[in-house]
């Protein structure tokens, strides 16, 4: 793990269809937290596939935790561009079609001085989004984009981690994965955070079988608490019959009433939740709508915002009649690098109108159909990245009406 490393694996690419190059990655990841919790060091190592048709002579990593301020976090090897949350690495040789590769790097991550997914909030501190990641590239090229500052604009694929967090001190240490022997294991996840410091810890089971585990802090009322896990559970039951089973054993849900300028944030398997107020339904949604249907929440952030919300309203029995405002001056499918500059109309539009337009297409084709559509959809891009084609595919597929009037009248183009 101290070298940068050329692997020679059979093409296991062949059997999957991906996307994406790099493909089919892996993390290996071993820290060791400062006795208050707040700095993490270690190495990283990160194996991934060729999945491409031409050879691969560079990768990109992440740091998306520099996005809000560079120095955050820390890697060693590679060559830094003018953005601080992008390295490149490039390999010993070309890596042809098929072909396995590895990078390991050192790392060091420390939670800033923020109320943030990523920061420090008293006692604890918060690692959402702070692991290096690769970047994606697919048929536009790699995905540099940047933080806009609101939403996510995060891409990634699905990736196995096995990471180990080691620490002296008297912290409760929640995680993405499940633990066993000291190491959070989470396959197939689009991220990996983690939080630690005293938290309190209680956990529940849903009727369906799931593990739902709350980390507090002090403040937290227990009130707060069982309100959380009693929405989390039930909307992981109804979820998994709507969308597909959740696949993983377990859901950490990490509440913290002290942030003031944060709304909550989900990970696979991990949840960041301002107590009381945030919205525990739509968090737990997007385990679905991002987490097991992927996509680039830069160039499609409708696609699982709208789709979390929509999920929430149905589950609360809100059919939302009436919502749809018409005629749009901005279709809610453009880009995080408008919604940057035109923050103030993101979530009316990606959220609150994204929603609107599928209980419109409800009505339109029907309950039953919808239910169908979206089961399906699940099903069919499960683990894997959708675009709005894809969505607009699976839908004429489960309808009887032809939709191209609905797309255009909802500005989905």
């Amino acid at each position: 793990m101290h070298r940068l490393l050329l692997l020679l694996l059979a093409p296991i690419w062949l059997l999957v269809a991906t996307p994406s190059t790099p493909g089919v990655p892996s993390y290996e990841v071993e820290l060791t937290g400062t006795p208050d919790g707040r700095t993490w060091s270690g190495r990283e190592t990160v194996s991934f596939t060729n999945t491409a048709t031409e050879s691969l002579r560079e990768v990109y990593v992440r740091l998306w935790g520099n996005s809000r301020g560079c120095g955050a976090v820390a890697v060693t090897g590679g060559v830094a561009t003018d953005d601080c949350t992008v390295v490149r690495f490039s390999l010993p040789e070309a890596l042809q079609p098929g072909k396995r590769a590895s990078i390991s790097f050192d790392v060091k991550l420390t939670a800033p001085e923020r109320e943030d997914r990523f920061g420090r909030s008293g006692e604890f501190s918060f690692f959402g989004n702070a692991l290096p990641v690769l970047a994606v590239r697919d048929a536009a090229g790699w995905h540099l984009e940047r933080d806009m500052g609101i939403g996510e604009s995060f891409y990634t694929v699905a990736a196995d981690f096995a990471v180990r967090l080691t620490h002296t001190g008297n912290l409760a240490v929640p995680s993405t994965g499940v633990t066993t022997d000291g190491v959070a294991i989470a396959k197939q996840a689009r991220d990996f955070a983690w939080a630690a410091g005293p938290f309190r810890t209680t956990s529940t089971t849903s009727p369906g079988g799931v593990t739902v585990r709350t980390w507090a802090t002090p403040t937290v009322t227990a009130d707060a608490v069982s309100s959380a896990q009693a929405d989390a559970t039930a909307a992981l039951d109804e979820f998994g019959r709507r969308f597909g089973a959740y696949p993983d054993h377990e859901l950490d849900l990490v509440l913290n009433d002290r942030w003031t300028a944060f709304s909550g944030m989900e990970y696979p398997g991990f949840v960041l939740l301002i107590s009381p107020s945030s919205p525990v339904v739509h968090e737990v949604a997007h385990q679905w709508w991002y987490g097991l249907v992927g996509n680039n929440e830069y160039a499609d952030p409708w696609l699982d915002e709208a789709f979390a919300t929509y999920a929430t309203d149905v589950f609360e029995g809100d059919h939302r009649a009436g919502c749809w405002p018409g005629t749009l001056p901005v279709a809610i499918t453009r880009d995080m690098g408008y919604w940057g500059a035109h923050d103030t109309s993101y979530g009316t539009f990606v959220y609150t109108y994204g929603s609107c337009m599928l209980h419109e297409l409800e009505r339109l084709i029907g309950t039953p159909a919808m239910d169908r559509l979206l089961a399906s959809y699940a099903k069919a891009h499960w683990h894997g990245v959708v675009t709005p084609a894809d969505f607009k595919a699976a839908a004429q597929a489960a309808s009887t009406v032809e939709l191209g009037p609905f797309w255009r009248e909802h500005g989905i183009g």
